[in-house]
């Protein structure tokens, strides 16, 4: 598969907000994109979007969209970085939508643990973090101050549980950032506290990645300008919060129901089977009842039909065929024959001692009742014991790989099988900043 034309089913749209950086976007869209493409397992869009820029942005940004694939250029008449934000991920139609800082001070191996837990329905919202034990960070202590104070104002004002809402490396399901957005009032830097904080109140689930972080030493932030404004919206915040209109609509969480391997083909194989030996053990007994008491003939069905279930299951729903192992494989089944032998006695002992003389109606009841749950511990007892090796050749057609790169996932992209288990450490290596774009 070609290095320029990844094919996956799941699509992430990664906005870089610039502003002025014209100077600096063409090696930082190269390098993103060349990182993306070596190791991203989904499908990419990167969108430069340019919020007024008074220099050669928007120009370097359209040559870039016409050299690289997957690469767009959005331009902006008004200034702010919420602004271009809102507009890119409210026109989106990807899975994901994410943003990072055009400096690419976060360390790009990061960029995959914020968005899988995205993509598999585990979060809504991601964000980095410098301010985890486990972050390695580089900044002036001025800086440092600084967002430690905000955070930590944060934190006893609205009880926030997120740790860095100013970190320039943020993610989240589409679907939940466009109901989102529209009750997200500021346009500039504020923008991420209040749709963290809008999110959180509602109920919604954030992931945090923490993240390797090197200070910009071109920073044009004003620092003093952007803390004042941060209050303010801080201000705002609260008045709705008290008012009651921070309350939104938003989207349930969906996660992707997958099955464990090869599950999917040998339930309905299980299904039909266990209805057969149902049905059989029901006759059997009836047939057996007139001769023998209700613990005998139950007994005796039951051994017949546990005989004929394993040899059937063996067969066609876990695929071992020949006779290798066959009575190694009966025996083991002897224990679920155990169980449902215990279950459906238990169960007719307790009927007739609670009825003197009841009808084979009701015993047939009876069985199918205690049958049900004795089918659900043989189907258990016979997928993780008694076959839970078999023989490659023989084994009947699974479900695909799980993960959203199942097709075509070749190559260098070939390492979506990974995405589980670094959502699951969430701790990769990232850096990221508060820097204008």
């Amino acid at each position: 598969m070609s290095l320029t034309t990844p094919t996956r089913t799941r699509i992430v749209d990664v906005v870089v907000p610039v502003y002025n950086e014209a100077h600096v976007l063409t090696a930082s869209i190269r390098r993103l994109h060349a990182y993306l493409l070596r190791g991203f397992p989904y499908a990419f869009r990167i969108i430069v979007a340019d919020n007024a820029s008074t220099d050669r942005t928007h120009a370097v940004a359209r040559e870039l969209a016409r050299e690289l694939p997957h690469v767009r250029a959005v331009h902006l008449d008004r200034k702010g970085r919420g602004r271009a934000l809102r507009k890119v991920w409210t026109e989106s139609d990807a899975d994901v939508v994410a943003y990072m800082d055009v400096d690419l001070s976060t360390d790009l191996d990061a960029f995959l643990p914020l968005i899988a837990p995205l993509v598999t329905g585990h979060s809504d919202l991601a964000i980095g973090t410098r301010l985890a034990r486990s972050a390695d960070v580089v900044r002036g202590p001025r800086r440092e101050v600084v967002s430690r104070s905000y955070n930590l104002l944060l934190r006893g004002v609205f009880a926030a549980r997120f740790s860095d809402a100013q970190c320039g490396f943020k993610a989240a399901r589409t679907v939940v950032a466009h109901a989102l957005l529209p009750h997200v009032h500021d346009e500039e830097w504020f923008f991420d506290t209040e749709l963290l904080l809008l999110a959180e109140r509602n109920g919604l689930r954030i992931h945090e990645v923490p993240v390797d972080w090197v200070d910009d030493p071109d920073s044009r932030v004003d620092v003093l300008h952007t803390a004042i404004d941060d209050l303010r919206g801080m201000a705002r915040v609260a008045r709705r919060i008290a008012a009651g209109t921070f309350r939104v609509p938003v989207p349930a969480r969906v996660r992707e129901a997958r099955l464990p391997t090869g599950m999917r083909a040998q339930l309905p194989r299980f299904a039909t089977i266990g209805v057969l030996s149902t049905l059989a053990h029901l006759l059997l007994y009836v047939l057996l009842r007139d001769g023998l008491n209700a613990l005998a003939a139950n007994a005796l069905a039951l051994t017949v039909t546990t005989i004929a279930n394993t040899a059937a299951n063996r067969r066609f729903t876990f695929g071992v065929r020949g006779r290798a192992g066959a009575w190694r494989h009966q025996a083991q089944g002897g224990l679920a024959f155990v169980v449902g032998l215990g279950l459906s006695s238990a169960v007719l002992a307790g009927l007739h001692a609670a009825v003197a003389d009841p009808s084979r109606t009701l015993e047939s009841a009876a069985l199918v009742g205690a049958g049900v749950v004795a089918t659900v511990v043989r189907f258990l007892l016979l997928r993780v014991w008694v076959f839970r090796t078999r023989h490659p050749s023989a084994a009947p057609a699974s479900d695909p790989p799980p993960g959203p790169a199942a097709a075509g996932a070749t190559g260098p992209n070939a390492s979506t099988a990974s995405v589980i288990s670094i959502t699951s450490a969430g701790a990769a290596k990232s850096t990221s900043r508060e820097e204008d774009a």
